[in-house]
């Protein structure tokens, strides 16, 4: 598996990955075996969609390494919940650890962090941007985007038609890979039209997968065998 997030996205239909609800290696294992294609971890988040807090890089060292050394794929970090929590010596870390990329909300997310290398470099907005301000994106070194555009307080409610529009009118928007988390209770059978909006990857995080190992490779499995069947 190529640990490019970038080469994913391009060679892939639909790519799968997860966002963990906790840095461990256990929930990380069940992700594995069950076919994920990329993996994203937090630090210094406080985390609306799995009511957990984030710590800094030191605390989860060991994991972090743990799930490196077994997962050939793509690694990922969100590095901070404001720009004020992403610091460049634990940036250093992340990089030195084997991370392969990095997604943080575009108004957090520092300038000098656009010139970082070598990581590859995503970003997210939420529902205050306007998709018409983005256009192209991809001369500034950004492999995707996470369409993190739903309001908090509809977290978990299912997908309508409504989101799938604006999936497909921020696809239109933009010149790089949408990736779409899942801030709504994504079902299995919406793969197939996500998958039409154009967007390349779905993000599995706690409203689907749970807490747990088995929910983990339930959600999971799930979802791989409806994206196998595109």
């Amino acid at each position: 598996m190529s640990s490019s997030l970038k080469q994913l996205l391009e060679k892939n239909k639909l790519t799968l990955i997860v966002s963990l609800p906790e840095n461990r290696w256990d929930l990380a294992k069940a992700a594995i075996q069950s076919g994920v294609d990329a993996i994203k971890l937090h630090v210094n988040v406080e985390h609306r969609a799995s009511g957990n807090h984030f710590g800094p890089v030191q605390v989860y060292e060991e994991a972090f390494r743990s799930i490196r050394e077994e997962f050939s794929g793509p690694l990922g970090i969100v590095p901070g919940g404001s720009y004020e929590n992403i610091k460049r010596s634990e940036m250093d870390q992340i990089i030195d650890i084997g991370f392969n990329f990095y997604s943080v909300y575009a108004h957090h997310k520092p300038s000098w962090m656009v010139q970082l290398d070598p990581i590859e470099k995503t970003f997210a907005i939420s529902n205050e941007y306007q998709f018409s301000q983005l256009g192209s994106v991809k001369h500034l070194g950004v492999s995707a985007l996470e369409a993190s555009i739903v309001p908090g307080e509809e977290y978990g409610s299912p997908l309508t038609f409504k989101d799938i529009l604006a999936y497909h009118a921020l696809v239109q928007n933009v010149d790089v890979p949408v990736l779409v988390p899942s801030q709504r209770k994504i079902e299995t059978f919406d793969v197939p039209l996500l998958y039409r909006t154009g967007i390349k990857a779905i993000m599995l995080g706690a409203i689907v997968v749970g807490h747990t190992e088995e929910s983990i490779k339930e959600a999971i499995s799930a979802f791989r065998e409806a994206i196998d069947s595109l």
